[in-house]
């Protein structure tokens, strides 16, 4: 058994603290070096559910279980801020770009906090740091001669008198049919695109037929790349099936150059010689963000080459947490690019891809009102209600929908009757029957088997864990909780206690166990909720071996409480006006800062 060392600390209010300060590693030194990066939020908008558990939520459920490992972990991501769509979205509302990115960029910052999202540093592609690694990374791919230039063709708006990005342009796919596909990827079958393929293409402002004006621009030269991609994909046995069978797909089309600069004047600055007045495009410098915001990490930290260790040490692993429309870039693209480098950059271990989260069957939708977003969440339920359900419902290998029935069920029956319905049995039978105080005793066969039993769920919830497959390590978690409803009506600890105190002491204090093995695999879930249950119970900060030793006898139960409640069919209705306010509310403000709900 593992014996980590701990530094206490005093952390804030909610408990957030950082990996670096709380679990330091096992005593031999042998932790584990990670980098988790989930998705940039493109910032011109909130999040709703569907993106937050596609990327950020998922990433940090990982990251909170690799830190109670006891493992090295740095959890980054930032605001996606560049790129024609911020440039047209704040022209139209009569602002400059970057006064539209700060403030939506602080809001989903804050957003992310009030989730219980736990990064070291949610940066932003405005970044000094990022702009100085982007443009000195791309010197190097162009001086080791993966860069080439070539006079293309690119789609013009004669009426809205800009550059179309391929975002910008829609049309028929011409793989799938898809009539609604953009000229970067198609959303239907993933594929990527470019503008020309697109059959019937139209500008996706104004629906006018663009026409092609001659220009130069920078190239990745994949073709140069491709063996050495194709050979990345095909050895990692770490890539979740999307992600591999997807990136096979591309490869065995054959990778062909790709574009990466633009004509629009919002982004960075191209430092190729002769490319003045072109950007980097946003797909192509946002995924080095894992990359920069790791090196400002440590250089606010005053230990700017602790980055390193990081990213350029064979020892650390890197995962990303991304939608299925973002595997090409996290399994192709960005690979492509860190081979170009000639640096010895460390190689993503995985990309964990979910599927698509439907709402009630459909597409999310703002303007159709399908869907939930992340502000107007958080006015409805508890936030460890939200990060239950979605994990629970986790698109892992397919498609899944979120209906608000099955959302009503999981937090009635499982969150609050099975979990919920345990923890305070055991809790409040201590608290009256052994006034507050742990008792211990001596197992019998009957106890152990249970006991064992409920630890055999818990490692399950590890293996679960350890290959991100987070919705089977939550339902291995439930079983933990169904084991000790079951061994408390076998055993009775109510009817012994009449007749044999000290054999009712024994029952519930193995009932404690399991309770606190439980809390221990499902922090990284619902950690706001787990805390309260760790300061009622005198856990203390727990580490994952922590499940395996039995609560110290004369620990104080104090304070106890229910953790969850049943949401009844009236609060549900009363839920739902409350929601039809807030958006009513929100679609007055003019401005996409003013269409945001936060909590006063």
């Amino acid at each position: 058994m593992s014996s980590a060392i701990i530094l206490k600390l005093e952390c804030t209010k909610n408990l957030k603290c950082s990996p670096s300060t709380v679990f330091v590693g096992d005593a031999s030194g042998n932790a584990r070096r990670w980098v988790i990066g989930s998705a940039w939020p493109y910032i011109y908008a909130v999040p709703h559910l569907g993106n937050l558990i596609g990327s950020v939520l998922s990433a940090d459920v990982f990251t909170r279980y690799l830190r109670l490992k006891g493992d090295d972990v740095i959890f980054v991501s930032g605001s996606d801020e560049h790129g024609t769509p911020i440039e047209v979205e704040a022209l139209q509302l009569g602002i400059k770009p970057k006064e539209l990115t700060d403030r939506m960029h602080e809001i989903v910052k804050r957003l992310f906090e009030l989730w219980e999202i736990s990064f070291d540093n949610y940066t932003r592609t405005e970044s000094p740091v990022h702009k100085e690694f982007v443009k000195g990374f791309f010197m190097k791919l162009y001086n080791n001669g993966y860069i080439i230039t070539r006079e293309d063709e690119v789609p013009y708006c004669p009426k809205d008198k800009i550059y179309l990005p391929d975002r910008f342009i829609i049309g028929t796919c011409p793989y799938c049919g898809y009539p609604y596909a953009r000229g970067d990827q198609c959303e239907n079958c993933g594929r990527l695109l470019e503008p020309k393929l697109l059959i019937n293409p139209r500008c996706a402002i104004c629906g006018s037929k663009p026409t092609w004006v001659k220009t130069k621009h920078w190239y990745l030269d994949l073709t140069k790349l491709e063996g050495k991609v194709r050979e990345y994909v095909e050895d990692n046995t770490a890539l979740p099936e999307n992600a591999r069978q997807m990136s096979l797909g591309m490869l065995k089309e054959g990778l062909k150059p790709r574009a990466i600069t633009r004509d629009n004047k919002w982004g960075i600055d191209a430092p190729f010689p002769g490319a003045e007045g072109k950007t980097i495009y946003v797909w192509f410098e946002a995924v080095l963000g894992y990359i920069s915001a790791t090196i400002e990490y440590h250089r606010n930290k005053n230990s700017e080459d602790e980055w390193k260790k990081f990213w350029l040490d064979e020892n650390s692993r890197v995962v990303f947490f991304v939608g299925k429309d973002n595997i090409p870039f996290h399994v192709i693209l960005l690979p492509a690019m860190l081979i170009a480098s000639g640096d010895p950059y460390v190689m993503p271990y995985t990309t964990a891809s979910t599927e698509y989260l439907l709402f009630e069957g459909k597409k999310f939708s703002k303007s159709q009102r399908i869907g939930i977003w992340i502000d107007e969440a958080l006015a409805l339920m508890p936030v460890d209600y939200w990060r239950f359900v979605l994990i629970y419902q986790r698109p892992e290998g397919r498609d899944t929908s979120f209906t608000w029935h099955q959302a009503l069920e999981i937090i009635n029956s499982v969150l609050n009757d099975v979990i919920g319905n345990f923890i305070h049995r055991v809790l409040t039978f201590i608290a009256t029957r052994f006034n507050g105080v742990v008792p211990g005793g001596d197992l019998k066969d009957v106890d152990i088997r249970y006991r064992d039993e409920a630890l055999a769920h818990f490692k399950n919830a590890e293996d679960h864990y350890e290959k991100i497959e987070l919705r089977d390590a939550l339902l291995e978690t439930v079983e933990i909780a169904r084991v000790g409803n079951k061994y408390l009506n076998e055993r009775q600890p109510w009817e012994l206690i009449k007749t044999n105190k000290d054999e009712a002491g024994t029952v519930i204090t193995n009932a404690l166990h399991m309770v606190k093995a439980s809390s221990i695999a499902l922090w990284p879930i619902i950690p706001r909720s787990m805390e309260e249950l760790w300061a009622m119970a005198g856990f203390g900060n727990l580490r994952w071996s922590d499940a395996y030793e039995p609560p110290r006898p004369g620990t104080k139960v104090i304070n106890v409480r229910p953790l969850f409640k049943k949401i009844s069919y009236e609060e549900f209705k009363s839920m739902l006006k409350k929601l039809e306010e807030i958006r009513n509310e929100k679609d007055k403000g003019k401005y996409p800062w003013e269409q945001v709900w936060l909590p006063k």
